[in-house]
């Protein structure tokens, strides 16, 4: 069995948790708390059960002030030193204030060792479009560093959008896990593109999870309507050299059959999303689709871990 990289897979700082006003995981199931706490022993040994070689974690969502992002990250830092063969980090970044973010991100690389960042699809509401959040890209960009755009919860500005002729709380789960978490992060990379984002920085690159956000299915649709948008790079040259495309949390065949129909193999990642999914479930799930046949041969071993070693200049250790 080949070792495994994964690269969508969390924490929750103590940091954090002292000073979130709103605690987004208290209708969770304990052990998920515990192990979204856990940085050592209990993560190493459900590393071990999935044949998991190397973690790349990230904090989970929540929009921060730079010192709450800080006190994480050196969180993070700390407990990837007691483990550096077996996890890596992405920083968590101030969204919010993005000239900070900028400055985090670089100490985070340069003096952290972290592989990139992960932030949130959208700050209060606020997407990455607009140009007073590019510094942050072009810091990544200059950095070669990649930031991976992962699903958060819905402002309170969106979330008359999701409700209905139902109770609010399943107007939450279509928000956020239920649909919107993965048709706004599609739409986020979207409108990166019709912003022009990609023509200032065509190097940039940016990791999405959940087999794609929906936009394999469409891209098709997508490339022919985005061709109108007067930008100077195509939307398929961009989905082909600047994005790059996770599992996390998606363990069946049908997307992922489509998502090879439509992206490299050398540009899919496997992930598991840990710990709301576990290492076993993804395990199981890669050899569901070893028997199947849809990735074979050489393009497993990228698939499991060599795309990955890539993208982030890691290594992956046999265990």
């Amino acid at each position: 069995m080949f070792p495994f990289i994964t690269l969508e897979e969390h924490y929750v700082s103590v940091k954090a948790r002292e000073t979130d006003t709103v605690d987004d995981y208290a209708s969770f199931p304990q052990h998920i708390v515990t192990k979204l706490k856990s940085l050592g022993d209990e993560r190493i040994q459900d590393l071990n059960k999935g044949n998991v070689s190397l973690q790349v974690i990230s904090h989970s969502p929540g929009t921060r002030s730079p010192t709450v992002c800080s006190a994480a990250n050196d969180e993070l830092a700390a407990a990837i030193s007691k483990n550096p063969t077996r996890m890596a980090g992405f920083a968590t970044l101030p969204m919010k204030e993005p000239e900070e973010a900028a400055k985090e991100l670089e100490r985070c690389v340069r003096d952290l060792a972290f592989v990139g960042a992960l932030v949130d699809n959208h700050a209060d509401g606020q997407f990455y479009d607009d140009e007073r959040f590019w510094t942050v890209f072009e810091k990544a960009n200059k950095l070669d560093a990649p930031i991976s755009i992962h699903p958060t919860y819905a402002a309170d500005s969106m979330m008359e959008h999701y409700k209905g002729n139902y109770d609010d709380a399943i107007a939450v789960a279509l928000s956020a896990y239920g649909w919107g978490w993965h048709a706004d992060t599609g739409l986020h990379i979207l409108k990166l593109f019709a912003s022009g984002l990609f023509d200032h920085f065509p190097q940039l690159k940016i990791v999405i999870g959940h087999m794609g956000e929906l936009l394999p299915f469409q891209l098709e649709r997508v490339i022919a309507i985005a061709d109108r948008f007067g930008k100077k790079r195509g939307f398929r040259e961009v989905w082909n050299k600047n994005i790059w495309i996770t599992t996390s949390g998606m363990f069946a065949l049908a997307p992922l059959a489509c998502l090879l129909q439509t992206t490299s193999i050398d540009r899919v990642l496997y992930s598991v999303d840990y710990p709301f999914s576990s290492n076993e479930k993804g395990l199981d799930f890669f050899k569901e689709i070893e028997k199947s046949g849809l990735i074979a041969g050489e393009d497993l071993e990228k698939f499991a871990f060599r795309n990955a070693q890539d993208l982030l200049r890691v290594k992956a250790q046999a265990l």
